[in-house]
């Protein structure tokens, strides 16, 4: 059975922790059933130690594919999920660090390379969230921590990445309901899933002639 409505109410400080959250969520570690169809893959997963990026990085490890979960500080959970994986006999790399800084997002990429092998899927999911009832409580540091993590971060990520890559490699970015429909409360983290949008709608040309060229 699956939990329902209504949750205890519950508040973590960031960047928070899935070993702390009443229901634990459910990424699929029972549920979801690979077939191989990324047997010999390599990929790059930001974000890689709950939400979203566990549950891909749970899902790829299914598929057959060999990964680099990039994350911020959450150690526990990270080594959770690189148990998990391994427990599917694909191989699991931790690199914790600040996605804000642009050197970091180039090792990321570089680390993945040399203990991989190479990246043939990169998956840009890391973000920072945060509400405010009215914009004048959003601090400067707080709109620039916002934009380095969800936007800035995943330029720097896909432009170290795409050199290593080859034609037939992936590029996925993590939008929002936001990016279209933007929650008040969430102005600057919609504002950046937004952006997510441009820049991913943008890309194909890029890329087409990064990898034809």
């Amino acid at each position: 059975m699956h939990p329902k409505p209504p949750y205890p109410s519950q508040t973590q400080s960031m960047p928070g922790t899935s070993s702390k959250m009443d229901p634990r969520p459910d990424y699929g570690e029972t549920s979801y059933k690979g077939s191989g169809r990324l047997a010999g893959k390599k990929a790059v997963i930001t974000g890689g130690d709950s939400g979203f990026g566990r549950a891909v990085a749970i899902a790829y490890a299914r598929e057959g594919a060999d990964l680099l979960i990039a994350y911020l500080n959450e150690h526990d959970d990270a080594h959770e999920v690189k148990a998990l994986v391994e427990k599917e006999g694909r191989k699991a790399v931790l690199l914790a660090g600040d996605p804000q800084s642009p050197g970091h997002c180039r090792f990321v990429i570089q680390h993945a390379v040399d203990v991989l092998g190479g990246i043939d899927i990169l998956v840009n999911n890391a973000a920072h969230q945060a509400t405010f009832k009215d914009i004048g409580d959003i601090s400067d540091e707080e709109w620039e921590a916002t934009f380095k993590t969800n936007i800035h971060a995943m330029f720097y990520l896909a432009k170290a990445a795409v050199p290593h890559m080859n034609p037939g490699s992936a590029i996925i970015n993590t939008a929002s309901v936001n990016s279209d429909m933007p929650n008040p409360i969430l102005l600057a983290y919609a504002t950046t899933k937004g952006a997510i949008q441009n820049f991913t709608g943008g890309w194909p040309r890029c890329w087409q002639r990064r990898v034809s060229g």
